[in-house]
């Protein structure tokens, strides 16, 4: 048995919410045994005063250090798990492009396969972004790829997907929402021209969520308030790349105004140029070139992000007015909720799995713990 002492760690109060609790210590082996004032154990594992939290969940991420969810490569799963904890994260959902159908086919088998086995980050499921998107938002997706929306097509896959995008606008047929439902996929909105009243419409249909809010979607205008209108004026979850170029800080405060904690989810949307500098890098089979923080294509349209996910918890707090522990809740709490493992993973609670990040004021990952085992060091 280890314990975690002399950390500020942020558990959960009686109503759910997240709060520091002053004097805890936190015992575990591959799941949470003992939350205490004082406990003895063989293990000591001194947090420094730094900032204990549940494991980051990332559930719309592409690719980094190199490689990307559509290599269709075990090797690259492998990769991305073993980079994440150094951010934070102790699972995600490796997220697909709209590229030829047989390619995205196979790396949903590889992500299938890689979901049983452990490497670093636990792989959750996927995120399906694409092909079911319109050309006019369709970002940096190549439009030659898109499809008209099926359920068939992918209903194989129906147990390893967790996440789907859609375009409302561009489906034939209703009952693609009611057939997802039905298998326990998320139906997003995203990549998308839709009104504000088709969008409003879809959440209400059982669409719960929205892909990356304020990017390659219909904006907020007074007589046309759009997908991101309609996101705010109702209980849909809503991603945020908190990377301050995705989404503008003033926009990302906002958003903190209007939309309670319990709905916002911060994601990365990294691309595989995430942790390696400047460059030439590639995103769905398209050039990418990163300066700084920023990645576009060729023509300038801003590509998926090169964020970490302790960088996007970190400008989300110094943006808005949330405490740090609300903030943790948009990274755990809240992701785990919408793919119903929150039984499992999430927060710090007695019988979860030992999912720790520990982490200083400049949100520098000092120490990531998966299933109770030391797997980042920093």
């Amino acid at each position: 048995m280890k314990v975690i002492r002399n950390g500020k760690i942020i558990l959960p109060n009686s109503d759910g919410k997240f709060f520091f609790a002053e004097n805890k210590e936190v015992a575990f082996d591959e799941k949470i045994l003992q939350i205490e004032n004082k406990i003895d154990a063989e293990e000591i594992i001194d947090a420094e005063n730094f900032f204990v939290a549940p494991g980051f969940i990332n559930i719309h991420i592409h690719g980094a250090a190199g490689f990307d969810t559509m290599d269709d490569s075990a090797d690259a799963l492998k990769n991305i798990c073993n980079f994440l904890p150094s951010t934070g994260v102790t699972s995600f959902l490796p997220t697909t492009m709209t590229m030829p159908l047989e390619k995205i086919k196979n790396v949903l088998k590889k992500i299938r396969a890689q979901s049983k086995n452990f490497f670093g980050a636990k792989i959750l499921g996927a995120n399906l972004e694409g092909p079911f998107i319109s050309e006019k938002f369709c970002g940096a997706q190549d439009k030659k790829n898109i499809l008209q929306a099926d359920f068939e097509i992918f209903s194989d896959f129906a147990d390893i997907i967790k996440i789907i995008t859609i375009a409302p606008e561009e489906i034939p047929n209703k009952k693609f929402i009611d057939k997802c439902l039905e298998k326990n996929i998320i139906v997003s909105i995203g990549h998308s021209a839709a009104t504000y009243e088709t969008a409003l419409e879809t959440i209400q249909r059982g669409a719960s969520h929205i892909t990356h809010l304020f990017n390659a979607q219909t904006g907020l205008h007074h007589r046309q308030p759009g997908i991101v209108g309609a996101a705010l004026n109702s209980n849909a979850l809503v991603e945020l790349i908190a990377d301050n170029i995705h989404v503008h800080p003033a926009a990302q405060k906002i958003l903190s105004k209007v939309k309670p904690i319990s709905e916002i989810i911060l994601i990365t949307d990294s691309l595989r140029a995430c942790g390696l500098g400047d460059g030439e890098s590639e995103l769905g089979g398209q050039k990418v070139f990163v300066k700084g923080n920023l990645a576009t294509l060729a023509d300038g349209t801003i590509a998926a992000s090169v964020a970490k996910m302790n960088d996007v918890v970190k400008n989300f707090y110094n943006n808005t007015d949330f405490s740090l522990p609300e903030v943790i809740e948009t990274v755990t709490k809240n992701p785990a909720c919408e793919l119903k493992i929150f039984d499992k993973v999430g927060s710090i609670e007695i019988g979860k799995a030992a999912d720790f990040v520990i982490f200083d004021k400049n949100f520098s990952v000092k120490k990531t713990f998966v299933n109770g085992r030391e797997i980042f060091c920093g």
